[in-house]
């Protein structure tokens, strides 16, 4: 069986992602916007999940450096620059200012360094609420152009759609191979135990700063896509609301899982919409639902799963000792 285990996993995967270019194509403009929404989210959450999933860090800005990308490619593209060079300037941006807030993580742990990052988030709703010479103030930023990809116009939900996608296929891309190269090794020995990290020539301190710079960096990257998405931004979108969702869907989907905030993201975004058929009650059932799952499961639902295979590995060890034990009393 397990040498069809892989074949399976590709298969599975080919078909997800087959589905997710074909049927969207008898979506209507709600239901792509949903899509659209979705994969811009799941960046944003795979960036807090690098951070707090597999580095340990906790943030709570993560909603912040959604809205620098956004603010960033809204200003850039309405004043006739093109998405990529909005984008490349969301994620430079993103990332000094992640590096920089990075430095309180050296100093402070768990929930002091979540009211550190808290207490960023405020300051940077603050700016795009009051600076209204760059931001808009609490008018906003309209009429945000969708990009020309290859000479070919995104307009429509439909193609602006395959970019949003397209754009998390790429950051999947290089966050799996991140998380399997020695730097995402590093994230995973900070997170278990720093001390030990450093005994073993581990530079936590650069490791860490990399963390929130990273992590922030594909927030700005979810922001840059967000707005020419909405094609209209004002400050309420990132106040700490948003960070709170990307926390909840790092720690629902299953946190230092990789596929953890896709699921997270399909929940928080598709979810609500799913149970709107209950109309005024949609929302309680959709916390109640997200409240029995961390109890029942505080490691997300991915953790569910890898505790079901753990325990069949461990039986089937037992089992497999168990015959070599039975074997080895018959030969004596």
């Amino acid at each position: 069986m397990s040498g069809f285990a892989k074949p399976l996993k590709i298969a599975l995967l080919l078909a997800v992602v087959a589905g997710l270019i074909v049927v969207p194509m008898n979506f209507n403009r709600y239901g792509l916007f949903i899509l659209s929404q979705w994969a811009v989210m799941t960046i944003a959450a795979m960036g807090l999940n690098l951070t707090l999933g597999y580095a340990g860090q906790v943030s709570l800005a993560q909603g912040a450096f959604v809205g620098i990308g956004a603010y960033a490619a809204a200003i850039m593209t309405t004043h006739g620059w093109p998405l990529p060079a909005a984008i490349v300037v969301a994620i430079v941006s993103s990332f000094a200012v992640g590096w920089v807030l990075g430095y309180p993580a050296l100093r402070v742990q768990h929930h002091y360094l979540a009211f550190v990052t808290l207490a960023f988030s405020t300051l940077a709703f603050l700016v795009f609420r009051n600076e209204s010479w760059l931001t808009g103030g609490i008018y906003g930023i309209s009429n945000i152009p969708r990009p020309h990809i290859f000479g070919l116009a995104t307009n429509k939900p439909l193609p602006f759609y395959y970019v949003c996608l397209g754009s998390l296929a790429i950051v999947s891309v290089a966050v799996w191979w991140l998380i399997r190269s020695p730097w995402g090794r590093a994230f995973m020995a900070l997170r278990e135990n720093p001390l030990r990290a450093q005994s073993l020539g581990v530079d936590t301190r650069r490791y860490t700063l990399m963390a929130f710079a990273i992590g922030s960096a594909l927030g700005g990257v979810a922001g840059a896509l967000y707005a020419p998405l909405t094609q209209y931004i004002d400050p309420v979108p990132f106040n700490l609301s948003l960070s709170l969702d990307l926390l909840m869907m790092v720690i629902v989907g299953g946190a230092g899982f990789y596929f953890g905030p896709f699921l997270g993201a399909m929940i928080a975004v598709l979810l609500p919409e799913w149970l709107r058929f209950t109309e005024g009650y949609y929302l309680m059932l959709y916390a109640i639902a997200v409240i029995l799952l961390l109890i029942w499961s505080p490691t997300g639902i991915l953790g569910i799963l890898d505790r079901y295979m753990a325990a069949r590995r461990t039986k089937a060890a037992s089992a497999l000792r168990a015959v070599a034990k039975s074997r080895l009393e018959t030969a004596q």
